[in-house]
């Protein structure tokens, strides 16, 4: 059997494929293991659980902080009819164990509820 040119190319090019793909993973997985010099460790995030309920046209949040860092949790109502306005709480701040009512209301009927977290602000 005779070997073309074109079938000892295909072999060499599997070969080189086959060495190189589990050499270069290797590495890629040895520098991901490396911490970075310019790695900075960032604080956990906390984020209370919070619950909505809607009865009608209005709308309450019922959220819980178990977590030892704080949240400022704002309660936002997206309203369905064009011409009701859309309305957000003011932030409140959860401290640890900390507990909170949010209410809002359209005049109609509501589109979307959604409770946004941040941290809270160093006093």
């Amino acid at each position: 059997m005779r070997t073309t040119w074109r079938d000892a190319s295909v072999l060499a090019a599997a070969a080189l494929l086959l060495w190189t793909v589990p050499t270069a993973s290797q590495s890629f997985r040895q520098q991901a293991d490396r911490p970075s010099r310019h790695s900075v460790e960032r604080p956990p995030v906390y984020r209370a659980d919070c619950r909505t309920e809607i009865d009608g046209s209005a709308v309450t949040a019922y959220c819980h902080n178990p977590n030892p860092g704080a949240d400022r949790v704002r309660l936002h109502v997206e309203c369905d009819r064009w011409w009701d306005v859309d309305a957000d709480t003011a932030a409140v701040d959860l401290f640890p164990a900390g507990y909170a009512e949010l209410t809002q209301r359209c005049w109609k009927e509501i589109r979307a509820v959604w409770v946004s977290h941040q941290p809270p602000r160093a006093a």
